[in-house]
């Protein structure tokens, strides 16, 4: 019943793409079909093949060392703040647990490692190697094959930055293809955090995160060509390091510098958001309680997002949770949204549904993201600027679709 559940709301989330189209008469059926059927192949292969479970559970094995790592690094530079030996007793579990100094600075290694990774040739082969897969199956320009792969690795500002040259060249179906796989996916300077935070909910979080940003990818094209069809001849183009460094050393000290500047922004948008969320709260405290209980932002959300998670597999009786941890993803952004996840217990969301959820909330569709994207891309290609502020709002509805039917495909194979 539940794959049945899952298939009708993939099938569902498809015609709301075609519904929400510009030109329903260039949307091509076949594309759809190669489309669904890569991403049902990416799936099967990532959670039903033994040899990708025990390179999910080298995955979290390296993940921790990551942790590990960092924490060393945090608890030499801020002490008990960071997670070294505290001079008091910890009042009850976690009271120690400081996010900006524990968790966030995993963004600064995670950085580091991706520059190191670039320079010494690593990253572009395997990005390459996914940029011809999405060439050859759904029939994409070389620019935008690359762009999007690269989205799988590195962050909606970063992976324009590698076919830069090509971005004033691109159609506006492939300009609003590589904003939908920018929302679509997650960056790899957030995978580690992201992990770390679900690890205790969600069996083999890391590699369950990493295969949800490979199998959102082809969703974001489908998504992508059905709501804006390509009707120009498409873009061939190459990679081009985003930042070229002329040593090792160099490369640690950029990714430092660019992991500083990436860090700062994701504080600044949690406090703010979070701020925003209270304030609202606070306004909808004064209106008369619904069902015996205050109007939240929250509870709003989950009422309006529960149909949408139904459809990809969430039973209706834990329909208002997910719907609720989905409206804050979209509404502010998957990583509080993962936060709220992890503090649930057994009883509110089963594995399935978080696991589920785990894969619809993993992408950046949302308002705090549309505008790093727009700055970002409005400087690297300003000739542009009209076509990627039109294409924004829209953005996030695709990539929220996208990462909606990566979660209904995990539902069908579960």
């Amino acid at each position: 019943m539940s794959m049945l559940q899952s298939a009708f709301g993939l099938a569902a989330l498809v015609a709301l793409a075609w519904l929400l189209s510009e030109n329903r008469r260039r949307v091509s059926p076949v594309g759809i079909a190669v489309g669904l059927a890569l991403q049902l192949v990416l799936a099967l292969l990532m959670l039903k093949v033994p040899v990708f479970e025990q390179i999910f559970l080298g995955l979290n094995q390296a993940a921790l060392a990551i942790e590990k790592a960092t924490m060393a690094g945090t608890s030499f530079v801020f002490g008990y703040l960071g997670g070294g030996p505290m001079p008091f007793k910890e009042p009850y579990p976690g009271a120690g647990f400081i996010l900006a100094f524990r968790a966030l600075p995993i963004i600064l290694i995670m950085s580091v490692l991706s520059a190191v990774l670039y320079y010494w040739r690593v990253l572009p082969v395997v990005v390459k190697g996914f940029a011809y897969c999405l060439e050859k199956t759904l029939k994409v320009g070389g620019a935008l094959g690359v762009g999007a792969a690269s989205n799988i690795f590195v962050g909606m500002v970063e992976a324009p930055l590698v076919i830069k040259p090509y971005l004033s060249r691109m159609t506006r179906s492939e300009l609003f293809t590589l904003m939908t796989c920018g929302m679509a996916t997650i960056a790899g300077t957030m995978l580690v955090l992201y992990a770390s935070i679900l690890s205790k909910v969600v069996p083999n979080a890391m590699g369950q995160i990493l295969a949800a940003s490979i199998i959102s990818a082809p969703a974001a094209i489908l998504v992508a060509r059905v709501m804006v069809p390509e009707t120009e001849a498409v873009t061939e183009g190459t990679a081009v390091p985003p930042r070229a460094a002329s040593s090792t050393m160099d490369a640690v000290t950029h990714g430092t510098t660019d992991g500083i500047n990436i860090l700062l922004n994701v504080v600044a948008m949690l406090l703010v958001l979070v701020a925003l969320v209270s304030l609202i709260n606070s306004g909808l405290g004064f209106l008369p309680d619904v069902a015996g209980a205050p109007l939240t932002l929250q509870r709003i959300l989950g009422w309006v997002m529960s149909p949408v998670v139904w459809l990809i597999g969430i039973p209706w009786s834990e329909a208002q949770v997910a719907g609720s941890l989905m409206g804050t993803k979209t509404i502010l952004n998957e990583f509080l949204a993962y936060l709220d996840m992890a503090k649930l217990g057994p009883d509110v969301l089963s594995e399935r549904s978080r696991i589920i959820m785990t894969y619809a909330m993993c992408g950046f569709a949302n308002f705090g993201s549309l505008g790093i994207m727009i700055g970002g891309m409005s400087v690297m290609a300003p000739e542009r600027r009209g076509d990627i502020v039109s294409l924004g709002a829209r953005s996030i509805v695709s990539g929220t679709l996208a990462t909606l039917m990566t979660g209904a495909v995990v539902g069908i194979i579960l």
